[in-house]
């Protein structure tokens, strides 16, 4: 790589974002940044707290006084700190999952996690993935993707991520959860679940992540970068 860059990748639940962007990151030798996992740790808080979800000024003081750090490992993983408590597997958890959308749509909980997010690249050489990125986080960023999935396609790998941890998951309970949370991502007031006008969509229903990543790596060649 020559020069700074910004990827983009957004993206509803279950279409691969994390496992796409972790292996562009790796490719180009820049630093992957996870920003659903600072709004499952903070979901993940709530919870522990008892929080009401629905009150929104305390959610939004809670993310102001909540610790999240984001750590790359050696083979280009995430872990997270919450509170230096590592949540790394338990943010994933199903619990978490139905919420987060709860917790993400409260402007005062997006605007304090979305300072932190551009904190976090402001040196660029950076993929970043989440649901705001291209749109709203990172609006000048050079490359802009939006990864999207039939919504079986997604609940199926989903699944099969679960399973890979131990986790079994009915497959319409999970496609459930999954409409739900692209429900409450795209009609949030602040920064719904939608492509930058400038972003490259691609369907990857029926594309393996290596497809999907030579996708972007194109795009990033096609820049000179």
């Amino acid at each position: 790589m020559t020069g700074k860059i910004s990827i983009a990748i957004d993206g509803p639940a279950g279409a691969g974002k994390s496992t796409v962007a972790r292996e562009v990151a790796r490719h180009l030798g820049l630093l992957y940044i996870d920003t659903g996992a600072m709004y499952r740790s903070l979901t993940l808080k709530a919870i522990r707290e008892k929080v009401d979800l629905s009150d929104e000024a305390a959610l939004v003081n809670l993310a102001r006084s909540t610790s999240i750090r984001l750590e790359q490992t050696a083979d280009g993983r995430t872990r997270v700190w919450l509170d230096d408590r590592d949540v790394s597997e338990r943010i994933r958890e199903q619990d978490v999952s139905r919420r987060v959308s709860l917790v993400a749509r409260v402007p005062g909980v997006r605007e304090e996690m979305v300072r932190r997010q551009r904190e976090i690249a402001a040196a660029g050489n950076v993929v970043m993935e989440g649901r705001d990125i291209g749109s709203v986080v990172l609006p000048e960023a050079q490359i802009k993707i939006f990864l999207t999935a039939s919504i079986q396609a997604r609940a199926a790998r989903r699944q099969a991520e679960l399973a890979a941890r131990g986790v079994r998951v009915n497959m319409d309970e999970l496609t459930r959860d999954i409409a739900d949370r692209d429900r409450l991502d795209s009609t949030r007031a602040v920064a719904p679940l939608a492509p930058a006008d400038d972003a490259l969509i691609i369907d990857c229903s029926d594309l393996s992540v290596s497809q999907v990543v030579d996708r972007i790596l194109a795009q990033v060649a096609g820049r000179g970068g």
